[in-house]
């Protein structure tokens, strides 16, 4: 059984990814939560949770961890301040601490766009500061994948995605199905040390990860 740290699990896709895990024999999610109140909901179904703030020491969250998906994140229309502190220097510190406690794989929710922040305006600041993140968790000495999916819709999942290196369109994608990717991932063996664009597709979400 290994221990997942999910880190956002309180948000919309990170309950997504912790139910997901639930549900798999060798897998026991761990949901990083940043208030107390937040605890109650995965109480109830009797998934471990841990306190962790990434704007503050965040080091007990990896103690007997295996692998981590770090799906946090602090949106495109948050103060810069926030995106730097959480998107970019709060990624970077839980990377180097999952280094150091010789974490499996870290599955990182990184976005579409992130290697030309400069042609969204909008997003610039958030995606240079997942560009950061996604640079710092190539560069460590982990097993890493990073996924970057296209917008985010709330419509039930498929279960197929399209996925390669560099898509070169732009399109959708559900939250379940980006879920189901960031877990898969998680396997030894699947999308390793690999950068990857997911978007809606026809494809097996397993079956389109082998071919990356």
């Amino acid at each position: 059984m290994e221990k997942v740290l999910v880190v956002g699990a309180n948000g919309t896709t990170g309950k997504k990814i912790v139910d997901i895990l639930d549900e798999y024999r060798n897998y026991e999610p761990v949901a990083m939560i940043r208030h107390q109140d937040q605890a109650e909901q995965f109480k109830k179904k009797d998934i471990e949770t841990v306190m962790g703030d990434l704007e503050k020491n965040v080091s007990h969250t990896v103690t007997r961890i295996h692998k981590i998906v770090f799906a946090a994140g602090s949106g495109g229309d948050t103060p810069k301040e926030k995106t730097t502190a959480v998107d970019q220097e709060g990624a970077k510190k839980l990377i180097d601490l999952a280094e150091i406690a010789g974490i499996r794989k870290f599955v990182m929710l990184s976005a579409m766009g992130t290697d030309n922040p400069e042609e969204h305006e909008k997003l610039q600041h958030y995606l240079e500061a997942k560009q950061n993140a996604d640079q710092h968790l190539r560069n460590s000495g982990m097993d890493y994948s990073i996924v970057r999916p296209g917008a985010l819709t709330n419509e039930n999942g498929t279960g197929k995605i399209k996925a390669a290196k560099k898509l070169n369109e732009r399109g959708e994608i559900t939250r379940d199905d980006v879920a189901e990717t960031l877990v898969a991932a998680l396997h030894d063996t699947t999308a390793t040390n690999k950068t990857f664009e997911i978007l809606q597709g026809d494809t097996e979400i397993e079956d389109a990860l082998k071919e990356i």
